[in-house]
């Protein structure tokens, strides 16, 4: 090897082979070693050796991973089809159960995602889909963690982030909005209507006790009617003033 001897090159080949064994783990990170296919306990951070060609090393990452579900289409229970796509935040806790209980962990809980969220989501209607959304997302992230679990894993959140209408589901929804906001404008204006109409037959009921107050009322309206530049000024004259000429 280079010239070297035989034997300096044994000596060059079994040196690269025990420092090739020295690998450096990061803080986040944990190893999972076999030895000789049998499993034994991960190590943590700082700098480990593995026997060459008896160890083979599997390093776990144990910070949270953003895991992006891809839209999926829904049919919810009052047979309306949507898309949905969320997103989901998990974590390693046991780095032994995730690398022996599961092929790959990452794919296997993507893919539970996305049958998850079909399932949970197909059995609730349109208006809870858009209007229970923190609920629903407490839901899912329940089963997840559930089901995951004994992979060594724990679902920290679950989001749903877009729901995409179809083009006449959305003209519907529009339509029933203007109509919704139509009917609180007539209950408030029939209910403005009544309580005028309370405040009038109090205030009637005020005057037939006490005759007076309509000359005061009626002093009050020349008064605002004083107040304005109009061209033309009338005068209501009460019915009792005249009342004994109309008797004659």
């Amino acid at each position: 090897m280079f010239g070297l001897g035989p034997v300096a090159t044994g000596v060059v080949l079994l040196v690269l082979a025990i420092v090739s064994g020295v690998k450096i783990i990061r803080e986040y990170e944990r190893a999972v070693i076999f030895r000789l296919g049998k499993l034994i306990d991960f190590k943590g951070a700082g700098v480990r050796y593995v026997i060459p060609l008896v160890d083979k090393m599997l390093k776990v990452d144990l910070r949270t991973i953003t895991l992006d579900v891809p839209p999926q289409d829904v049919i919810t229970r009052d047979n309306v089809s949507v898309k949905v796509n969320a997103v989901l935040y998990f974590r390693v806790i046991d780095p032994n159960r995730a690398i022996t209980e599961v092929e790959n962990y990452l794919v296997a809980t993507s893919q539970l995602a996305q049958t998850t969220l079909r399932s949970v989501l197909g059995e609730v209607e349109l208006d809870e889909l858009l209007a229970e959304r923190e609920r629903l997302n407490a839901k899912l992230q329940r089963i997840l963690d559930t089901h995951t679990d004994p992979w060594g894993i724990k679902v920290v959140q679950v989001a749903v982030k877009h729901i995409d209408l179809p083009d006449e589901m959305r003209r519907a929804m529009a339509r029933q909005a203007e109509a919704e906001r139509e009917r609180r404008a007539k209950i408030i204006n029939a209910a403005g209507e009544f309580q005028a109409a309370e405040k009038l037959s109090q205030a009637a009921t005020i005057i037939q006790q006490h005759p007076v107050a309509i000359q005061l009322r009626f002093l009050q309206s020349l008064t605002e009617v004083a107040t304005q530049n109009n061209s033309t000024m009338v005068l209501p004259v009460p019915v009792d003033l005249i009342s004994r000429f109309l008797s004659r």
